[in-house]
């Protein structure tokens, strides 16, 4: 009887075990969301969220990550800094969290940059695109490509493919900003073009009249907005009311979504901009992610859902190949090589931040097109 009851006893010991491994196997991998869900930034925040939500399903649905499913947790900054900040010291006191995906803007991602590293949690930028950010602690990445890569390329734009020799620069007066401005207008000297006026204005302006009429003061032949979708949208259309239509209107790639043509109407055709993913790509992963999003969203995903999708993918990647350890992650993040974004291939550099291929768009007949010379 007693070695009955030893056996017995054992047999409950193992099952317990069992039991307690496979409830363990399914507890999930939490991934934390810094984005603006709120404020003037919101469409950015949505965007973020719904592709990062639609990569999580397709991966949950193919059985997770090592066996166990991934879960988003969401938090909103709103755009502002001191929030982001205090986001970051919520998720990484969470011991649950893994990484974090975010901020949008860079200002948020270098006000949140110290305690990420403090805490040695993964902080990943689908579109912080400052040269500062990612080379700034060896726990943050960048995914956007960079001002020092794309400022150029639309400088080359402008005066190679448009042929523009004047132009006036405008744009928001904050580290993404300034850093824009700052390449944006040495790659133009040294095509051989001038900058003949570069006028800040404040987030949160409303009225650009001033600057506007200052800047068609003096003539140029190309005016350059680095301005988000919607401060791109009111200018053009305060642009137009002032009847300053015989001028070429040029922007940042931020300019790319289907909110800038809503808001802006007829004030925004025939600007041109560019985009390191386009929905008309015909790569199986691309065609898979619009596909999904469209019929997920009914609307047709823009490059700030394409980089927060390649986000997610590339952590349960890392995490796929590390484990949970947030060092672990770091590591693994770091040594990805070629991987197959929907925004192209990814191989982080020595700095964690990504060379992008860009593209020409323009907006004509009401919609974004690829740009033909």
């Amino acid at each position: 009887m007693k070695g009955t009851t030893i056996v017995l006893l054992s047999v409950l010991f193992v099952c317990i075990l069992t039991s307690v491994a496979l409830v363990r196997a399914e507890e999930p991998i939490c991934i934390a969301l810094s984005a603006p869900i709120t404020g003037d930034l919101a469409e950015y925040g949505a965007n973020f969220k719904k592709a990062i939500e639609l990569g999580i399903t397709y991966i949950n649905a193919a059985g997770g990550v090592n066996g166990r499913p991934v879960e988003l947790i969401i938090g909103d900054s709103k755009g502002d800094p001191k929030d982001s900040a205090m986001l970051a010291q919520k998720f990484t006191s969470d011991a649950r969290i893994v990484a974090e995906i975010g901020d949008f803007t860079s200002t948020c991602s270098l006000a949140a940059q110290p305690i990420y590293q403090k805490a040695g949690m993964v902080q990943l930028a689908p579109s912080s695109t400052h040269p500062d950010f990612a080379k700034g602690s060896p726990y943050s990445f960048s995914i956007a490509g960079i001002q020092t890569a794309e400022a150029p390329f639309m400088a080359n734009y402008a005066v190679k493919t448009l042929g523009k020799k004047k132009i006036a620069f405008m744009y928001v007066n904050n580290d993404w900003g300034i850093a824009a401005r700052d390449h944006f207008v040495k790659a133009v000297k040294e095509l051989g073009s001038e900058i003949i006026a570069a006028e800040a204005y404040l987030a949160g302006t409303t009225d650009f009249t001033a600057i506007l009429t200052k800047c068609r003061g003096l003539n140029p032949d190309l005016l350059y907005l680095c301005s988000m979708y919607n401060d791109g949208a009111l200018i053009s259309k305060q642009r137009q009311k002032l009847g300053w239509n015989d001028v070429t209107v040029m922007g940042a790639g931020s300019l790319y979504s289907p909110k800038f043509i809503e808001l802006g109407g007829d004030a925004v055709e025939h600007v041109y901009t560019s985009c390191v993913f386009f929905p008309g790509d015909p790569r199986p992963e691309v065609q898979q992610f619009v596909k999904g999003f469209e019929e997920a969203y009914q609307q047709t995903p823009n490059v700030f859902a394409a980089v927060a999708y390649d986000c997610i993918n590339l952590l349960a990647y890392a995490i796929k190949q590390a484990g949970t350890d947030r060092k672990a992650v770091r590591d693994a993040l770091a040594q990805v090589k070629d991987f197959p974004g929907v925004t192209g291939k990814i191989t982080f550099s020595a700095n964690r931040d990504v060379v992008k291929e860009y593209r020409k768009l323009i907006v004509k007949n009401g919609k974004f097109q690829l740009y033909s010379e």
